[in-house]
């Protein structure tokens, strides 16, 4: 296991993190048992499903195994209510049973038939994605779940990067470092944006997990990029929604990093800010370069360098590391106040039981310092915009993530 797929592992246990890729689709399969078992084939068909975690030593990296998929991988769930509402009340239900990655890697859920999914007349169908981060990031579990619903194209490969010699590694590590403070002092490079002080959205998360989300057609997004579009508006969402005072707010935003991917999590979190100051207009192009700047410093030599000598810290330090890790410890400064995760999950080509794909969401994880997460998540051309948070993002007791989600729909 790649040294930053074992930290998000070990990390689980303090933060749970498993990632739910929700698809739904128009229409419920004439055979439920038949779509279920065609699942279950292509995951079979695939060396990406058919491993599980040994970590029993503790002076060496986890190591991945060979493991038979077993029936209790797909799972038809009966709703007790079967509005699309209380399918994402199921959902949410999910997060409490994290997965063990010692035993699966992975799992399928499966509500049919659903009433009420924004674009679908009739009875519908969702089946939500599971997966653990130590497996996949937004990228590598979007082409999962495809795999499993259809797409022709297999999971990209992960090309293992061998621990090399700490010394070397971390002697280029600081050499590609020092250039790039030099680049950034010379005016090659944008300054990174640095932290923010800490907002409502980042108290720590109390009482239930809620999910909203809102779909959209692409041409009904306006800016350069459906991500620029949508923190545009989140920008305005969450001043609003804060009491409009705030000149400050940025968003974490993920990014797949440039070159051949060497472990399951090949991204880096980039800070936006979010100008709720600006017009939409100034807002929008100051977001875009934001995200183009965060990018250049991603393409720097120095993230590679980075990377590689963190691939070398030898496991019984990088796993005494983490042991030390406190989430109850909260900093004066943050690096967002949101976290927005945004991919493009391709062609709308995927279908269940015969049933087509009409959208597809994904709710970022909440931590200690993130009360509030936003996906966005496009198939084919359609978008949805999802929010995940507890009622401690917005005030405490009273405060209705509905309130914020009207202000989102009308800035959108």
């Amino acid at each position: 296991m790649a040294p930053v797929d074992a930290q998000f592992y070990w990390m689980s246990a303090k933060i749970p993190n498993d990632e739910f890729l929700l698809y739904a689709f128009d229409g419920v399969p004439a055979d439920c048992s038949l779509a279920i078992e065609q699942v279950r084939r292509r995951a079979q068909a695939s060396s990406e499903f058919t491993t599980r975690v040994r970590d029993d030593n503790r002076l060496t990296y986890p190591r991945w195994v060979p493991a038979a998929v077993v029936p209790e991988q797909v799972v038809h769930h009966d709703l007790a209510d079967d509005s699309w509402d209380g399918c994402l009340a199921a959902v949410m239900g999910l997060a409490d049973h994290q997965l063990d990655i010692r035993r699966i890697t992975w799992r399928v859920h499966v509500f049919t038939p659903v009433l009420g999914i924004p674009g679908v007349s009739g009875p519908g169908s969702v089946v939500v994605v599971q997966i653990p981060h130590a497996v996949a990031d937004g990228t590598r579990t979007s082409a999962m779940a495809a795999w499993l619903l259809g797409r022709a194209d297999h999971v990209p490969e992960v090309h293992r990067l061998g621990a090399g010699f700490p010394p070397l590694r971390g002697a280029e590590a600081i050499r590609t470092h020092r250039q790039l403070v030099r680049d950034t002092r010379e005016g090659l490079l944008a300054p990174g944006l640095g932290t923010r002080p800490l907002q409502q959205t980042n108290a720590r998360p109390a009482g239930p997990r809620l999910l909203r989300t809102l779909v959209r057609d692409r041409s009904q997004l306006r800016g350069p990029t459906v991500t620029v579009g949508v923190l545009t508006a989140l920008s305005t969402a969450i001043s609003n929604s804060l009491g409009g005072e705030y000149d400050s707010l940025a968003a974490e935003v993920p990014m797949a990093k440039p070159g051949v991917r060497e472990a399951n999590n090949h991204f880096s979190s980039v800070t936006v800010g979010l100008y709720p100051k600006l017009d939409s207009t100034d807002r929008a192009e100051r977001i875009a370069a934001d995200l183009a700047n965060g990018r250049r410093r991603l393409e720097h030599p120095a993230t590679r360098s980075a990377d590689r000598a963190f691939a070398a810290v030898p496991a019984a330090l990088l796993r005494w590391g983490v042991s030390k890790f406190d989430p109850d410890v909260r900093p004066a400064q943050v690096a967002g106040n949101t976290v927005v995760s945004s991919v493009n999950r391709g062609a709308a080509d995927l279908s269940f039981g015969g049933a087509r794909v009409v959208f597809t969401t994904g709710y970022p994880v909440l931590s200690p310092l993130m009360g509030l997460t936003h996906g966005v998540h496009g198939i084919g051309g359609t978008v949805a915009i999802s929010v995940h948070a507890t009622a401690s993002a917005f005030g405490g007791e009273g405060a209705d993530i509905d309130d914020y989600v009207r202000l989102l729909d009308a800035a959108l």
